[in-house]
């Protein structure tokens, strides 16, 4: 089953909603609050790597009032425990039976805050239920809602006391972005609302939940052609052979940028992707999956860097070719 032209406008015209509610928030960020939203569209996870202050907590608060849904914050800490996150199972003594107490895992948008702050042991805590939604505690398998998004951050100036990601949990994030500054317009519309604390700040739901769930599904059904797989292959394949790389994309960041490009291209009304799709995400979802050489990185090269010079030497297919 393929995606309609009627279906692809309505999608775009959805999403176009839920970003137009987040930017009463968080001003002057429409690529960034639409990378967010391709991400839960298409059943990813997010890594923002910002200084603080610049919105991470009112983006996740703001995309879980637009989808009616609930948001909770973890700030990672060294001390912090799996169960912290997860929940534990505690012992009812009336009853005489254990209860399981969720943790704020259980939430449609959880923001994993300075994850790189906690000890690896309580990072991989979050490896079960961002790859299969559901955490298992003393044998017993308890499943998430859904939409369910894990948006975490990390401070990419301050390191000391940190904690590298690895980069199995790294592959798991659908994508990789940062919110940044706003601009000058913005800064001046944010200041004049200081009034206004931010987390007092309350949006209208514009979809319900169980809406975002089937514009989920429907993402999958956007049409791509052959060629475009092939486009895809072909970028992969040159993250692995320059010489910059020393691990380059898996087979898991090739799958990641065709889901994520269905979901662009049905956002821009389209039921069908084209390779402008594929380069608008190429460096958010494939740049964090890269391991440079250290003398690469000595030199300057970074990630981002390597993708562009990938995606300008890797020709894209033509339209006749398409066809």
């Amino acid at each position: 089953m393929t995606m309609t032209p009627e279906e692809a406008t309505r999608f775009a015209a959805n999403l176009d909603r839920l970003v137009g509610a987040v930017e009463e928030v968080l001003l002057g960020k429409n690529r960034v609050i639409r990378l967010a939203f391709t991400a839960l569209l298409s059943d990813g996870h997010l890594l923002l790597e910002d200084v603080p202050g610049t919105g991470k907590t009112s983006l996740a608060r703001a995309m879980a009032q637009s989808v009616d849904g609930a948001s909770n914050r973890v700030q990672f800490t060294p001390d912090l425990l799996p169960g912290d996150i997860t929940g534990v199972s505690v012992y009812d003594q009336r009853s005489g039976v254990f209860e399981f107490h969720p943790g704020p895992v259980f939430a449609n948008i959880v923001l994993a805050d300075e994850i790189n702050r906690a000890s690896p042991k309580t990072q991989s805590a979050l490896l079960e239920v961002m790859e299969e939604g559901q955490v298992t505690v003393d044998g017993q398998t308890h499943r998430v809602g859904r939409p369910f998004m894990v948006i975490a951050t990390q401070n990419p100036v301050e390191q000391a006391g940190t904690y590298r990601l690895p980069e199995a949990q790294l592959d798991r994030f659908l994508m990789r972005t940062s919110i940044g500054y706003p601009d000058h317009a913005s800064t001046i519309r944010i200041l004049e609302g200081t009034d206004q604390r931010a987390h007092d700040q309350q949006i209208e739901p514009r979809l319900h939940a169980d809406e975002i769930v089937e514009m989920t599904g429907l993402a999958r059904t956007v049409y791509v052609d052959p060629t475009i797989h092939d486009y895809v292959s072909r970028l992969v394949d040159a993250t692995r052979t320059a010489k910059e790389v020393r691990l380059g994309v898996s087979v898991r960041g090739a799958l990641a940028l065709v889901r994520t490009a269905k979901t662009h291209a049905a956002g821009r009304g389209r039921h069908y992707v084209v390779p402008d799709d594929v380069k608008a995400l190429a460096e958010p979802v494939l740049a964090h999956r890269l391991i440079l050489d250290p003398e690469a990185e000595f030199d300057g090269v970074t990630a981002s860097n390597l993708i562009a010079q990938v995606l300008i030497e890797t020709p894209p297919p033509s339209a006749r070719q398409a066809g």
